[in-house]
Formats: C-alpha cells, structure tokens, sequence
C-alpha cells in the first residue's frame, strides 16, 4: 500500500487537500470518487505518521470530552471541532480536525479512524460507528473509558509487582558493589601480608570476586543487552510472542499474574463490544486482540469459528486451556438471561482481583528471599574478613 496526496472539489466546490491510501494511482481516484471528490491532482507520496501514538492520559481525557459532548446531543462533527479547540497537543489537534473534516465530507466514521489506527486504541473506530447507528454514542464512550480505565489499573497493579522487587534488586547491587570495591580490597594487601598468604577458601573466593567485580557486571550489561535486543526480536513475531507467552506461563505467581490481567482486559473489552452491538463470534476475536495475548488470540479464533458454525460456547470451548469454564460458563449464562454486559464486567473485577493477591504474592515471596541474599552474601563476606584475622589471634595466642 502506497499513501498518496490529493487535491479535489467537494460536492459544494470546495477545496480539499489529504493523503489517502491505495494500492495504485487508479485505485486511489476511485476511493476519492466513491467519497464525491473530484480530483485535480494525485502524487504518490510519503506517509507521514507521528513517531508515536496519542497517549493514553490525553485520549482517556479527549474520550470523556467526547462523550459529555455527545450526551448533551451535539453532533459528532461538531463536536470534535469543539474539542480541537480546546486540545493542547498540537499532533492530537491535526488528528481531531482531519477526521471532522473527512467526516463532513462523507466519509464513514470506521473509516476515518481506520486510517488514524496507530494513533487511537483498536476498535475504536468500530465502537463509534454502533453508537452512531444505534444512537448510543454517548453510552459507547462511557464504557469504552471504563474500559480504558480498568486496564489502566491492571497495568499499574502489574508494574507496582515488578517495580518493586526490581527497586530492591538494584539497591542491593549498589551495596555490594560498594562493599566489593570499596571496602574489601583494604583487607587483601593486609591480610595477606599478615597471614603469609596462607587464607582459608572462603576468603581467597571473596577477594577473587572483589578483584573480578567490574568485568563481573559488566558480563551482566552485555547479558542485560542480550536479553532485551532478544525480546524485541521475539516480540516482532507471532511465532515469538507466544514463545515469550509460553515462558511467562511456566513461572510460578507470574503465570497467574499474566493470565489474571489478559482475561481481566478480555472481559472489560467483551463488554464494551455487546454494548456496541457486536455479535459473539466478532466479540471474542476482537477481544482477544485488544487483551494482547497470542495464546488467547488463538483460541478465541477457533471458539468463535465453532460458534459460527452452531455450536454453544459451553460445547465449544472444552478444549480451551487459555480461557476459563467459569468464563465460558458465565458467557452463556449472561447469554440466556440477557445480564451479558453486566457478567462480563463483574468477570473483569474477578480478574483484576486476582491480579491484585497475585502482586501480593509476589511481593511477599520475593522480597524475604532477596533479604536473604543480600543479608546472606554481606555476612559471608564479613565473616571471609574476620576468619584470617581469627586465625591470626589464635597463633599469637
């Protein structure tokens, strides 16, 4: 696909400039004219995308904007022309008044948004088109900002878990490395010297670590450079995602931490797509997507395909090992009682529950154990001091 720059008429003879993309020069004039432009000029030209996407603070406060906006009966055009006004971010003002110009030409509002997706969250231009249709934009916006917030809080909770021991960590390395290069070589020419060179193994393997200690750490960069050129790697595939996923799967506390988070922004995001009006089958693949999951995206593929061909999603889902009984379970029976929307939020505060005692967990299992090392590893070291000058006494003694 190629991105290429027009200059048309619109209906009314006004002058409209814009990219648009297209496979080919024809394929672009015939896009242009299905949206009632009648173009002048089409060079084939370079995309040009912000490096990044919109923050996720700056959209969660442009979303409730829109919404209030919408709820009061303002016209989505018009609203966002409202809101451009009033944004500070100069890339976020481009993005809003683009697409309520494209809009006011014409041009659906899935499709706008479509072609903005590396700026706004997946589904997005989806959920405002069945707010439109159904007349429940203002409704749409508001779950799709709970739906913001709560993975918000569940990417909080996950980084508060590994934040803190990492913290720890960091310190502890600190102390050592000041107590390895600062305080222990005073002791090796004295020692030594004292004792003849005759030193007991725990202190000559202690003095051999404090010589060692800067080729020491920095093996641990090159091996801290390795990993992370590795996970970028791992992550530009598939293929690699779920290797990735597969190892977080097998650690203990982690593995339901990861799990916990993913279901928690898969049942939020069902939520936010039956209310949009989707059918199950496009909930669960669409979901999937937005919890980020390769593993999930996987079997919610092959859920949704045995759906489609009849079955309910209790026969259909035995053989899920990613998704829960209890959710499928709460899925039909949310179904069948028509509280769907309401079972899959109460789902989504379940998960991010589970989160929550899984960061507890955590944080009580790793940081006795780090006490331990660092207590432990400053003790030897402090004992690998004392034991020459012990040895010492003894003989004068």
């Amino acid at each position: 696909m190629a991105i290429f720059e027009y200059n048309a008429l619109t209906g009314t003879d006004r002058l409209m400039r814009g990219t648009i993309e297209a496979s080919s020069p024809q394929e672009a004039t015939q896009l242009l004219a299905e949206m009632k432009l009648v173009v002048n000029s089409l060079e084939k030209t370079k995309a040009e995308r912000p490096k990044t996407a919109i923050g996720r603070d700056e959209f969660l406060l442009f979303n409730q904007q829109l919404a209030s906006i919408t709820k009061a009966g303002v016209p989505l055009e018009r609203g966002l022309r409202e809101l451009s006004a009033d944004i500070g971010s100069k890339k976020m003002r481009k993005l809003v008044i683009d697409i309520a110009d494209e809009l006011e030409n014409g041009e659906s509002i899935e499709r706008a948004f479509e072609k903005r997706q590396k700026y706004f969250p997946p589904l997005y231009g989806r959920i405002l088109k069945a707010g439109v249709e159904t007349g429940r934009l203002s409704q749409m916006l508001t779950n799709l900002n709970r739906h913001i917030e709560m993975s918000n809080q569940t990417r909080k909770i996950i980084f508060e878990a590994m934040a803190y021991p990492l913290v720890v960590l960091v310190m502890a390395s600190v102390i050592l490395s000041f107590v390895y290069l600062i305080v222990v070589p005073k002791f090796i020419f004295i020692l030594t010297e004292m004792t003849g060179g005759q030193l007991p193994m725990l202190t000559l393997v202690v003095f051999a670590i404090a010589k060692n200690i800067i080729p020491f750490w920095i093996t641990v960069g090159f091996v801290i450079a390795g990993l992370i050129i590795l996970n970028i790697l791992l992550s530009a595939t598939s293929a690699g995602r779920r290797f990735k996923e597969s190892f977080l799967l097998n650690i203990p506390i982690v593995s339901r931490l990861h799990h916990s988070s993913i279901m928690a922004k898969m049942a939020e995001s069902m939520a936010v797509m039956i209310a949009a009006g989707a059918d199950m089958p496009n909930c669960l693949r669409l979901s999937a997507e937005a919890s980020g999951s390769e593993k999930l995206i996987f079997e919610s593929d092959i859920l949704a395909g045995q759906i489609e061909q009849g079955a309910n999603i209790m026969q259909a889902g035995q053989f899920c090992r990613m998704i829960p009984k209890l959710f499928l379970y709460s899925v039909q029976l949310g179904s069948q009682r028509n509280e769907l929307e309401d079972n899959l939020h109460s789902l989504s505060q379940m998960y991010v529950e589970q989160v929550r005692c899984s960061q507890a967990r955590l944080h009580a299992t790793l940081l006795p154990v780090m006490l331990v090392i660092v207590g432990g590893t400053i003790g030897i070291t402090v004992l690998s001091i004392f034991l020459p000058m012990v040895k010492i006494l003894t003989s004068l003694m």
